[in-house]
């Protein structure tokens, strides 16, 4: 199975296009807040807006995915994005007080619609893939090219507020991922996507689970070195008196991820996706023990790029298992979870940065630990995989 069987399955093309699009919020949108408030509020108060943003997503993400199991995804999305876009807009059309910022913000984040979950479900689900083999590299290739958003939003916003202006930024933010959503939505597979006709009586949903509450333990901890790279590349970029460190330590966390994504995917591995998970958690532990110990600037890029080989496939497998795992019912809002978990982890490293040098290698150690008991015994993810849908 190559890219150009998977790119070949009709409308895959034009949803991942979509899908990417739609996400570039992801991206942008924190680095677009923070500009265009900082000059009303100041550095810290735009800082805890821009967080603010990524904390309402990986809130709104799952209830909102939950809703697209109960009603599909046409609706959902369309009214999400609507919503989202049009709070990104009131953050600098609007009055410029504290209030009325931080619930355009709140509104902005919790109402992006989880498009990633969207097309996960309709690659998991039999909706769109022939074969569980055509499934295995489209989740891969999809795990290496969201990092691009990650590399090329960030960009765009820096391009165009010094082209421009911050709120030049912000609108352009807002029209990405109504743009991105309304490609998605009038894709027949996603407009056709119907939820199943027996719904689990649970009120935690996936959450019920008790490997899939492990698996996202895991990928809390998991996103805590993530999210600690940032700060921790501003301190080395000052340590080192080489200001590029803080954006090309990122960059290159990136670049090796959809590198890993794509080797990943482009041919079949031996073992269950629990060998998977295992081997690449184990991967990541010495990855970032590694980074821990790097004390020059090469040594500190090197570094950086052997932990971002092993993300975009890690999430893949973790994606993988959360499809054997979750009910059919509940397919999206468990991948919104899975999101929201690795973007809490992520929050958490980022927060507390200052204090994490030293404990990388607990930290990455403790996501293998907990992927590995998420997903050694289950049945779903040891028993050998099967190549057709029907």
């Amino acid at each position: 199975m190559t890219y150009r069987d998977v790119l070949r399955v009709r409308y895959l093309l034009r949803l991942q296009v979509g899908t990417l699009t739609g996400r570039l919020p992801n991206g942008m949108a924190p680095l677009a807040i923070l500009l265009s408030t900082a000059h009303p509020y100041g550095y810290a108060t735009a800082s805890g807006l821009a967080s603010l943003y990524l904390i309402a997503s990986a809130i709104g993400g799952p209830q909102l995915g939950r809703l697209v199991d109960r009603r599909g995804q046409t609706l959902p999305f369309t009214l999400g994005a609507a919503v989202s876009s049009a709070a990104l807009v009131a953050i600098v059309a609007g009055p410029q007080q504290q209030a009325f910022t931080a619930v355009a913000v709140l509104l902005a984040g919790a109402a992006k619609p989880p498009l990633e979950s969207g097309l996960r479900s309709l690659i998991s689900t039999g909706h769109l893939m022939p074969s569980r083999s055509h499934e295995r590299v489209a989740l891969a290739l999809d795990a290496a090219l969201q990092e691009l958003i990650y590399i090329a939003g960030p960009l765009l916003v820096a391009v165009i507020a010094w082209s421009t202006s911050a709120a030049a930024a912000m609108g352009a933010t807002a029209a990405a991922g109504a743009a991105g959503t309304l490609l998605v939505v009038t894709t027949p597979p996603s407009h056709a996507w119907r939820p199943a006709a027996v719904r689990p009586a649970a009120w935690l949903g996936p959450l019920k689970s008790r490997p899939l509450q492990v698996l996202y333990l895991s990928m809390v901890c998991y996103g805590i070195p993530i999210g600690a790279l940032t700060p921790l590349a501003l301190a080395a970029a000052t340590e080192h008196h080489l200001p590029a460190l803080s954006g090309a330590l990122p960059a290159t966390l990136s670049v090796g991820a959809v590198l890993g994504g794509l080797l990943y995917g482009a041919r079949s591995w031996p073992g269950t996706t629990a060998d998977h998970l295992l081997v690449l958690a184990a991967a990541s532990t010495a990855g970032w023990s590694v980074y821990a110990l790097a004390n020059s600037p090469a040594a500190l890029l090197f570094t950086t790029l052997i932990p971002g080989l092993v993300m975009a496939p890690l999430l893949a497998a973790a994606f993988a298992a959360t499809s054997a795992l979750a009910p059919r019912a509940l397919i999206t809002e468990a991948h919104a979870l899975l999101v929201a978990a690795l973007d809490l982890g992520c929050a958490a490293g980022t927060a507390s940065a200052a204090v994490l040098h030293e404990v990388l290698l607990p930290a990455a150690a403790a996501a293998a630990a907990l992927t590995l008991a998420a997903a050694r015994h289950h049945p779903a993810l040891t028993a050998p995989p099967k190549e057709s849908h029907s």
